[in-house]
């Protein structure tokens, strides 16, 4: 389901055309914080993906686990190693109650559990893990995007990475002792990004602009970003988030992309070629 323009909803599914353009002569304004709008509407960059003035942000990350904003937050919490392709590993934390959520926001092609125990616990412990592992806690989704075209056929292949970072992991010390080690049991997500049978992505949306086009088949979906097969022949990924806070219009059957692309290569700035 993609949820766009404050709010509207659009299923989603295999195969299916997404096709919209950008209103002529708009500006891309702030999202707001927590539900409510930006009291000023103040205009943001087109390539920000959280598309909020500074204001806005800070608000909104107020409350946020990943900014320390809770720190007596009574949930149980789980350690996670997750990965994104050859070389791409990050540990993190997530709430109990939510499952694997949040590796599928993150667009994590597999992961496994660490260990489960309270806030803090499980703060130390990817604290611990990111030092001696030498993996971040962070990764940024442009890196995420350009090893997708290159992942591992086999799930055993994609899991090897994290599966021996595991056995390092329950071999240190320094573990809190109100987190409980999980074994490794890797979770992959491939077959349900849809990237066992899409094409490569070539390249990704950089930015949408004042009367461009996006305009594609869905071939796959991973965290924020869709998979589109362009009529051009080529599959490029847009991130959804770089849609909010502009007004989105409708277009036709057949529409080609017609806003600023960037190929996933040494050379990114060129596009000579692509379209």
């Amino acid at each position: 389901m993609l949820t766009w323009d404050r709010g509207r909803r659009s299923p989603l599914s295999w195969g299916k055309r997404v096709a919209f353009g950008v209103a002529e002569g708009g500006v891309r304004e702030c999202a707001g914080a927590r539900g409510h709008a930006c009291p000023v509407r103040a205009g943001v960059s087109a390539r920000s993906t959280g598309g909020r003035c500074e204001e806005c942000a800070r608000l909104d990350r107020a409350h946020s686990v990943a900014a320390d904003g809770i720190a007596d937050d009574p949930r149980p919490y789980r350690v996670y190693l997750a990965w994104f392709g050859p070389g791409l590993v990050k540990v993190g934390i997530t709430a109990v109650g939510r499952g694997s959520a949040r590796l599928l926001e993150q667009g994590a092609v597999c992961f496994s559990w660490l260990g489960t125990g309270p806030l803090m616990a499980a703060r130390r412990s990817e604290e611990l893990l990111r030092a001696a592992l030498r993996v971040p806690d962070r990764i940024p989704y442009g890196e995420k995007r350009a090893v997708r075209a290159a992942l591992p056929a086999g799930a055993e292949e994609r899991a090897a990475e994290i599966g021996e970072l595991h056995a390092r992991a329950v071999e240190l010390t320094g573990w809190p002792e109100s987190l409980a080690r999980a074994p490794f049991q890797a979770v992959d997500h491939v077959r349900v990004f849809g990237l066992d049978t899409a094409p490569a992505a070539r390249g990704e949306v950089t930015g949408l602009v004042a009367g461009g086009v996006v305009s594609g088949e869905l071939v796959a979906a991973a965290g924020p970003d869709l998979h589109l097969a362009t009529g051009a022949g080529a599959v490029v990924v847009l991130d959804t988030r770089l849609m909010g806070g502009w007004g989105l219009v409708s277009v036709g059957e057949g529409g080609e992309v017609t806003v600023p692309v960037r190929e996933f290569k040494a050379e990114a700035h060129r596009q000579d070629g692509l379209f």
